[in-house]
């Protein structure tokens, strides 16, 4: 039998225009419901934007998890 994931209700293309233009303050995983590492990746900008920029692309890949573990 096949395990089918359900599906985050949060929007890819958000999460996704979120992450290119403030992922350096977190945007993107406020938006997801990921306040934790939100808060650090604000604080550290973003890992200097390296961790924003490899989010983005995670995103973009579909592979991007919400707060409950749901692939936006």
């Amino acid at each position: 039998m096949e395990n089918l994931q359900i599906k985050s209700d949060k929007s890819r293309a958000l999460a996704a225009i979120l992450a290119f233009f403030f992922g350096m303050f977190g945007a993107h995983r406020f938006y997801a419901g990921r306040i934790k590492s939100a808060i650090v990746q604000l604080l550290t900008l973003g890992g200097l934007g390296i961790w924003a920029f490899i989010d983005f692309i995670i995103i973009l890949f579909g592979e991007f998890k919400d707060s409950s573990g749901r692939k936006i």
